[in-house]
């Protein structure tokens, strides 16, 4: 009996061990291009980490927020930044958990980007602003708006969220599952393989880009290395959004919100037009604008078409 206890000890360290190193392996080989370096930018020193940001340019502030994913960082800008950089001041930065910030193990809640937000906004940009954001970011942006409108100026969404997506809220199913991806060793395992290359770009040939054969290997290589760093503690951001920590009901902030907001939305991504429909009819105010040939990164994809527009509504008064 004393045997069969010792070789299943011996059994379970030596798994551990190996997985252990399978993790270590996926985060050290994935960063090896460095693509993602931090010496083109500076760090916030925030509350609950460092933030990685860059700044460009010359005139009025513009905020560039990338999508909510680990996977997702300020690369997403890189085709349009420079761009915009020839007429105004243009931030990027790396959410909490995401890219070069930190990605400390905690609960990633809704409030924790808003409060994010604005606390960049009044301590590194230090005027009112114009924001860019993408998809699962526009959530905590509006709610950021809507809390402390004196700050912000135009809203530019791209492919905005859901508004009955953004109605989920975490339950004790989706508590375990988070509960399973924070484990160390395996949850740190399960979390990479959700994002081996392969899944990476899936993702892109799939959602992202509507012409998947036209995905750039630099933009793959960029998301796959965003992933992994830290460690691979992009995890602790994954959990918290699948257990629908990220989520809030932004309705009742929509319809307060006096702020000029513009959605920018692409053609070929299904459903978009209800989603539209969905933020007009509680906001009658708000302009959308569509774009073709593009899925869910125009910015990535159809950089030229995103700034034609972006320039419209930046320059409309």
């Amino acid at each position: 009996m004393k045997k069969h206890v010792r070789n299943l000890l011996l059994l379970t360290t030596l798994t551990g061990i190996s997985i252990y190193g399978i993790n270590k392996t996926i985060s050290i080989s994935s960063s090896m291009k460095n693509l993602l370096r931090t010496d083109r930018g500076k760090f916030f020193n925030w509350r609950y980490g460092n933030i990685f940001y860059t700044k460009q340019g010359k005139g009025s502030p513009i905020l560039l927020i990338h999508d909510l994913n680990p996977a997702s960082s300020s690369f997403e800008w890189e085709k349009v930044s420079k761009h915009l950089a020839k007429h105004y001041t243009v931030y990027t930065l790396d959410l909490l958990g995401c890219g070069r910030s930190d990605k400390p193990n905690m609960t990633y809640s809704n409030f924790l980007y808003v409060q994010l937000i604005t606390d960049f906004i009044k301590n590194i940009i230090g005027s009112k602003t114009n924001i860019i954001v993408t998809g699962e970011s526009s959530s905590f942006t509006l709610m950021a708006c809507n809390m402390d409108s004196e700050y912000f100026d135009k809203i530019m969404i791209i492919n905005p969220s859901d508004l009955s997506d953004l109605c989920r809220t975490p339950n004790k199913r989706k508590n375990a599952l988070k509960f399973f991806i924070d484990l160390p060793i395996i949850g740190t395992l399960v979390y990479n393989l959700v994002y081996l290359k392969k899944n990476v770009e899936k993702l892109f040939y799939k959602d992202y880009f509507y012409k998947d054969y036209m995905v750039p290997t630099k933009v793959l290589d960029s998301y796959y290395e965003s992933s992994h760093l830290g460690n691979s503690h992009g995890k602790y951001l994954l959990s918290s959004i699948k257990a629908n920590y990220t989520n809030i009901n932004i309705i009742h902030a929509l319809r307060k919100i006096n702020n000029s907001i513009y959605l920018i939305v692409s053609k070929e991504k299904e459903g978009n037009e209800e989603i539209v429909n969905s933020y007009i009819s509680c906001n009658p105010s708000i302009e959308a604008s569509y774009i073709s040939s593009s899925k869910y990164l125009p910015q990535l994809e159809v950089p030229n078409n995103l700034l034609d527009i972006l320039n419209l509504y930046l320059e409309s008064k």
